[in-house]
């Protein structure tokens, strides 16, 4: 039976909400030109991110990006994302982790989000690699507040402990969608249960870090399959959650099952934050590193690692 996650034919007409304009602006072109010079991939660009724009545009905030290493090479095929996938991507480049801490250190930024693909190829699925390229941003920009997006490292904790070990200040790992619809959106290698456990292990191992994860929704989950996720979450002490749209990439990939209206996104936002979790953000164009460096996210790294900007002291 063909799936019907999977389809080649056309695509629902977006609602006014999801559409946005073409990405343009000095802020825009300069990140770009950036980012080839210093020959770092974003997952920005790499999964198509629908609020480009807005994110690298600047406006009222910081100009983010969300820088990926490792390569721009999946190992895994997960359904909802259009990253390319290779069994046997290149090599990691060793000079990464001097290289992008070279490259941030000209952008003046004090919040930074890495990510990368998944690295199943490699015996500790790239999570040394990892680390030391949060080690040589904190060495060359040390008051730079950094925000690490990771694989689940096929649920070895030990690799986790790699990472979540490196000074880093936000450890986010997204969950992705509840548990009944894990099997069919995200890479068999990928498991609800196993998600959980990574963000558990590395609270448990150090309570100060800041715990983030993101839920897609629009791939046909209940109301009571996402209430109890976030439930899942809480129980583990996971700090924050961010909700979006999930949108289609390409006819190849699963097709979107609903809409979901910013009023219902608003709602879960109100839950989000009725259930205890620090921060909540939460609309059809929120994806989870959406403006990480905004001040509330901000401040909570921040008082974590008691760190205190213009405190008088008596």
């Amino acid at each position: 039976m063909r799936d019907s996650f999977c389809t080649t034919q056309s695509r629902e007409r977006l609602p006014k909400w999801l559409k946005t304009e073409i990405p343009t602006g000095q802020s825009f072109d300069s990140i770009k030109k950036k980012l080839r010079t210093g020959k770092l991939a974003t997952v920005c660009e790499e999964a198509r991110c629908p609020n480009i724009g807005e994110c690298w545009g600047g406006g009222k905030g910081t100009a983010t990006a969300t820088i990926m290493i490792m390569g721009d090479t999946c190992t895994r095929g997960c359904r909802f994302c259009s990253v390319k996938t290779s069994q046997a991507p290149a090599a990691l480049d060793p000079l990464e982790p001097l290289n992008t801490a070279e490259t941030v250190k000209g952008w003046g930024l004090d919040y930074i989000v890495l990510t990368s693909v998944d690295r199943d190829d490699l015996p500790d699925g790239g999570s040394v690699h990892f680390a030391e390229v949060v080690k040589e941003l904190k060495r060359s920009v040390p008051n730079i507040l950094v925000e690490c997006l990771t694989p689940d490292f096929q649920g070895n904790l030990e690799h986790v402990h790699n990472v979540a070990s490196s000074g880093l200040d936000v450890y986010a790992h997204n969950i992705e969608t509840i548990e009944r619809l894990t099997p069919r959106v995200r890479d068999r290698r990928a498991k609800y249960r196993q998600s959980l456990e990574v963000l558990h292990s590395v609270k448990k191992n150090n309570p100060r870090l800041v715990t983030k994860t993101s839920i897609m929704l629009g791939l046909g989950e209940t109301d009571e399959e996402v209430l109890q996720t976030l439930k899942d979450l809480r129980a583990i002490d996971v700090d924050a959650v961010t909700f979006g749209q999930y949108m289609q990439p390409t006819k190849k990939h699963m097709k979107v099952k609903e809409y979901v209206t910013p009023e219902k996104f608003d709602y879960w936002g109100k839950k989000g934050d009725e259930l205890g979790f620090l921060y909540t953000a939460s609309g059809p164009l929120v994806r989870s590193s959406y403006k990480a460096g905004e001040f509330y996210l901000k401040s909570i790294a921040q008082k974590r690692q008691g760190l205190k900007a213009s405190v008088a002291v008596d």
